[in-house]
């Protein structure tokens, strides 16, 4: 599915986890294997087109009250199980072929509640920034305002390497989908990121990362995850439920506040797969782009050190 729709490697893998999922317990439900079976023990290579045919959409179904009832699923997870499932056997019937017809085309997709996104304030923002302290300070710093200003996701903030940022403070980063595109880095993060190259290790360090762990490596999803988490918590807004991402979410709420930003405009800025077509972007400058993450009220901040 990678190398079809250009997916992100972590919706291939749930992809692949809800396929799983869905095919162990058919095997249940065919008798092949007693429902008191431990999933992990199944053997999955028996299955073949004759059976991946055999499936009615009840047993689609049934599959759905399992999930909800038994795995205690909510209304997402089940919903992009049902994508999942529906998108596999429409391969197989309409792309290769290999079915004759498609017996879950009329399975329904679970209706799912939409929420709005949790984010912090401008004066939460600020809070957040002035509570960094410590050995790493520079770099948690220069990370957390890179979160707040430009609204990057995690994976593209630590693929960063200090050669990607050019001199005229742009940087062009790989998203969602393979799919690159330009982030432009306003004060704030320009100051930030000097700041902290001031002290980034760099003799006998190999690697080229621009955020390094405490080992002179490439810092992990997983430890900026605990940065973030870590001073959410001593700004006192652990009670919030907040992560990473919602950092993203502040950049853009930001933007959109208080730089009057279009809507489109704000989506591009954040490489949104939903909005890729080419003509969406077309009449959207590079000024405009720049001008808006300037707009952030955040991007005159800097390090207090």
């Amino acid at each position: 599915m990678e190398a079809i729709k250009g997916h992100s490697e972590k919706s291939v893998l749930e992809y692949a986890s809800d396929l799983r999922t869905f095919f162990r317990y058919m095997t249940k439900l065919k008798g092949l294997y007693s429902f008191d079976t431990d999933e992990e023990k199944i053997d999955l290579s028996p299955i073949d087109l004759e059976f991946i045919q055999s499936v009615k959409l009840e047993d689609a179904y049934e599959f759905m009250i399992y999930c909800k009832n038994v795995r205690q699923n909510n209304e997402a997870t089940r919903a992009r199980r049902v994508i999942s499932i529906r998108r596999f056997y429409t391969y197989l019937t309409d792309n290769l072929g290999v079915l004759e017809k498609n017996p879950l085309k009329n399975l329904d997709i679970p209706k799912t509640k939409k929420s709005l996104p949790k984010y912090l304030t401008l004066d939460e923002a600020e809070k957040l920034l002035s509570v960094i302290e410590g050995k790493y300070k520079e770099r948690d710093y220069a990370i957390i305002t890179l979160f707040l200003n430009c609204g990057m996701r995690l994976s593209e903030l630590v693929s960063i390497d200090y050669n990607d940022i050019k001199t005229d403070g742009t940087i062009v980063i790989t998203g969602k989908g393979n799919k690159e595109r330009t982030v432009y880095l306003n004060q704030a993060c320009i100051n930030a990121i000097t700041a902290y190259l001031k002290v980034r290790p760099h003799d006998k360090v190999k690697d080229k990362a621009l955020f390094l762990s405490s080992r002179n490596q490439r810092i992990s999803n997983r430890s900026v995850q605990h940065i973030v988490e870590t001073y959410i918590k001593k700004a006192g807004l652990g009670d919030r439920g907040l992560s990473v991402h919602k950092l993203r979410h502040t950049a853009a709420t930001l933007m959109y506040q208080y730089g009057n930003v279009d809507v489109l405009l704000l989506k591009e800025i954040l490489g949104h797969e939903n909005l890729s077509t080419t003509e969406i972007y077309t009449h959207i400058s590079d000024d405009a782009t720049k001008k808006a993450v300037d707009s952030n009220p955040l991007s005159n901040e800097k390090p207090k050190w």
